[in-house]
């Protein structure tokens, strides 16, 4: 029988609880995951990639069926086929996150007709996370327990100490 992989892109900048969770409903239904790192050129990051990488390595540590990598700059279908993955994972929050993800799914399509978009609502108590918001709320000392992995957590608070303060 044929190992099912997928291939969960993203900026993950950073990784939250939500992620975590899509990860987890994606391992009902894969073998083998691969969380890929990638850059969104249309944010600026808070975390370098080697950063990220390490972050979410060190959050998914017991689950064993999941490979985290940093993506290098390439079309994610290509990252996929690379990969031996048929299915890119996709979280949802909301409608918001359909109609944007629903347009890069039918992209591509475009560019692979072989490679599936799944995608998993996120869970209520997740559904309103973004990484942009915990950023936010983090910069002003406010509250991300239980939103992002303890992890994540403490390099954030340290983070934006030494963007703040220069340490």
């Amino acid at each position: 029988m044929t190992e099912k992989i997928g291939l969960f892109p993203g900026s993950f900048d950073p990784f939250t609880n939500g992620h975590l969770a899509t990860v987890k409903k994606a391992l009902t239904f894969f073998d083998k995951v691969y969380i890929a790192v990638a850059t969104n050129t249309g944010k600026s990051a808070l975390f370098s990639t080697e950063e990220k990488v390490a972050l979410i390595k060190d959050a998914v540590t017991a689950l064993e069926s999941v490979t985290v990598i940093a993506a290098p700059r390439k079309l994610t279908v290509t990252l996929a086929r690379e990969l031996g993955a048929t299915t890119l994972i996709r979280g949802l929050r909301n409608g918001n996150d359909f109609e944007y993800e629903a347009g890069i799914a039918q992209m591509n399509k475009v560019q692979d007709a072989s490679i599936e978009t799944v995608f998993f609502m996120a869970d209520q108590e997740y559904n309103f996370i973004s990484s942009s918001m915990i950023k936010e709320v983090a910069a002003f000392n406010g509250r991300v327990t239980g939103l992002v992995p303890k992890n994540v957590e403490i390099a954030l608070k340290q983070k934006l100490q030494e963007v703040h303060y220069g340490n």
